[in-house]
């Protein structure tokens, strides 16, 4: 059988630890380090990555610290790589990259129990601040799993530890972390909300849903591949058709022959005539930028935003976390009916020396017909519909005469080439025009009620002045690739997503949404208004910090008097290790080995050896067990005990014949 195995000593006399709890260590880094490869330089990760895979492999061959004249340097090296990378060692990002370099570094000097627990202990803080990042769900739980090797680290530096394997030292911590989550549930639902985020630092300056203030030909690229949610629709009554989703985010004016600008526009919003109007809500992913896209188009703000003159939404501040607000939009409608010369000239305007092949085509169409705007816009959509015109996310590269290129040579691209084609033809002809972006589409997903909208149905499309009829949405994708309008983003790419569209891949994807969905609204979306109506069911219309703190104190109160109980319980039962070793007396008593009344246990199992020879190393061994479990603790270690109590089951006293 298996018997503690203790701690070794090293030449000056330190306590070492053993392979079993440094490959733990080893495992709580790596878990750290996955958590924070997102964030981190991908140099960086691979770097630390590298030397604790070097360090793990010495400490198995070559026990002991690594020498100060390498840990010094490697120390420079990360601090001069982080101010490097980030220009400072101050703020979220470099902070934490500077935390997890120096996590990992200190594992070169982790050689002692001491050193061990200091190491666990910061572990567990950069496990925290991966929940700084990122609080999804999978994040969430791989930062609760992240604490098992933490646990089980700390556990295995007890003394008399048993050698056991790997998921068995993992299997306690999980039980801790078990016990641990009914008082996180309850300190999560009644610890009071701050006003503000505890950690008070600036949001990452990259924008995460991929639209922006600009847009040329080519922009959309990436973003047309990307699978993350960008925002979930919920109607009050039914839902819009698919030709009817357009989420309106900026409106651009400004072009230079390569590339529109969204400008803002103080003005008041413009006018809008509608017979109807449709509810809904939506949830916003962080963006970190100030538009909220909206059903096109909207009738009013919601509460810190505004509406610009172009019925942009504009939120007061830029939108760093899951954002809730709810609008109304008219789905069929007329936008400013009447134009002023200054918004004339800049629906108009178009870069002198740029697209004279373009602008050729537009003034021939002017010239065709006349006065007749609307020709002009169906005879622009006919060209796109009928003259070999390709959908692709591929395109191939334009050159200085971007709209020539594309209209005449390569006739391929998406949405973005198609709207910005569309709006320089019809300036060039003398139609007000510009640019939207947004998004189109959707997915319904019936198990949770809502419209799913990703970061993969982002779209541009054009809006033209006609007279009589205000601004009308145009969108010549559509002349093109009609399926991206009824069918989505991905059936407009075709071969290029089967992959995308395949059915079970589908299923799976919406699905998985509704659970991040559910995640969003709960726990995240838990905020201080949702906690200040707890307990309205139960007859308090609004929980104020006083009775939260209350509620809070008494929920401890009542988890440690439920502890103490358990432990005087405990206490209460008969003694283990007492009830073994009087196991082991009857036994020995039935071959005549009979304990006196005044006769210690050490005396005791000596005399047993000597009368049972033949068994005198199992029952020294025996002795050692007990008295190390008696007098060297306040209470016996458990995984010895169970050790010492199955012996003690296991033996079998024979006495030899004479």
């Amino acid at each position: 059988m298996k018997w503690p195995r203790m701690l070794s000593r090293s030449r000056l006399g330190e306590t070492t630890i053993d392979i079993r709890a440094f490959d733990l260590i080893c495992l709580t880094m790596a878990v750290v380090l996955a958590l924070h490869m997102p964030q981190l330089p991908i140099w960086l990760s691979s770097a630390l990555a590298l030397i604790l895979g070097l360090r793990w492999w010495q400490r198995r061959r070559w026990p002991g610290r690594a020498p100060a004249y390498l840990k010094l340097p490697l120390l420079g090296l990360l601090t001069m790589a982080v101010i490097f990378q980030y220009h400072s060692i101050f703020g979220r990002e470099p902070g934490t990259a500077l935390a997890v370099g120096l996590l990992v570094l200190k594992l070169l000097e982790t050689e002692t129990p001491r050193d061990a627990q200091v190491s666990m202990a910061f572990a567990c803080f950069a496990l925290m601040a991966a929940l700084l990042f990122n609080q999804s769900m999978l994040v969430t739980a791989g930062v609760a799993l992240g604490l098992l090797p933490a646990l089980a680290a700390l556990r295995a530096l007890q003394p008399a530890r048993m050698a056991t394997t790997m998921p068995r030292e993992l299997l306690p911590a999980f039980g801790l972390l078990a016990a641990s989550l009914p008082l996180t549930l309850f300190a999560f639902v009644l610890v009071p909300r701050l006003n503000s985020p505890l950690w008070a630092t600036p949001p990452t300056p990259q924008a995460r849903t991929g639209l922006s203030e600009q847009m040329s030909p080519g922009d959309f690229a990436e973003l047309l591949t990307d699978d993350r949610p960008a925002l979930r629709v919920s109607f009050d009554d039914a839902q819009p058709a698919p030709a009817q989703r357009y989420f309106r985010a900026y409106v651009m004016w400004r072009y230079d022959g390569r590339r529109w600008d969204y400008m803002g526009d103080p003005r008041p919003p413009a006018t809008v005539e509608s017979a109807d109007s449709i509810a809904y809500r939506i949830s916003l992913e962080a963006s970190n930028q100030r538009v909220l896209p909206a059903l096109d188009v909207p009738l009013a703000a919601p509460a810190q935003a505004r509406l610009s003159a172009d019925r942009e939404l504009i939120a007061d501040k830029p939108v760093n976390e899951a954002l809730n607000y709810s609008l109304r939009s008219a789905l069929h409608y007329r936008l400013q009916a009447e134009l002023d010369d200054r918004e004339q000239r800049r629906g108009l305007q178009l870069p002198a020396d740029f697209n004279p092949r373009t602008r050729a085509l537009a003034a021939q169409w002017r010239q065709q017909f006349g006065k007749n705007d609307a020709a002009i816009v169906q005879q622009a959509l006919t060209m796109f519909h009928n003259d070999n015109f390709r959908y692709t996310l591929s395109p191939a590269p334009l050159g200085r005469d971007a709209m020539d290129d594309f209209l005449f040579t390569t006739r391929e691209g998406f949405c973005e080439h198609y709207a910005s084609a569309f709006t320089v033809l019809m300036r060039a002809a003398g139609i007000p025009a510009r640019i939207v972006t947004g998004y189109q589409g959707g997915y319904w997903n019936s198990l949770g009620n809502y419209l799913l909208v990703r970061q993969s149905d982002a779209h541009a499309w054009s809006e033209v002045w006609l007279a009589g009829r205000g601004w009308v949405r145009m969108d010549p994708t559509a002349a093109v690739r009609p399926e991206r309008v009824s069918l989505g983003a991905a059936a407009a790419t075709g071969d290029q997503a089967s992959w995308y569209r395949n059915q079970w891949l589908q299923n799976l994807r919406n699905r998985w949404d509704i659970v991040n969905h559910w995640w969003n609204e709960g726990i995240i979306g838990f905020d201080a208004l949702r906690q200040r109506g707890l307990l309205v069911p139960f007859g308090i219309r609004d929980t104020d910090t006083t009775t939260l703190s209350l509620l809070l104190t008494v929920t401890c109160v009542l988890f440690a008097a439920v502890g103490l109980a358990w432990a005087l319980w405990r206490r209460r039962r008969q003694d283990a290790l007492s009830t073994a070793m009087r196991t082991l007396e009857r036994k020995l008593a039935r071959v005549k080995v009979i304990r006196r009344l005044s006769e210690g246990p050490q005396h005791y199992l000596s005399r047993a050896a000597r009368a049972l020879p033949h068994q005198r190393r199992e029952l020294e061994r025996l002795m050692d067990a007990y008295l190390s479990l008696r007098y060297a603790h306040d209470e016996p270690p458990t995984e010895p005990l169970k050790a010492f109590q199955k012996a003690a089951r296991n033996f079998r006293p024979r006495r030899t014949s004479t």
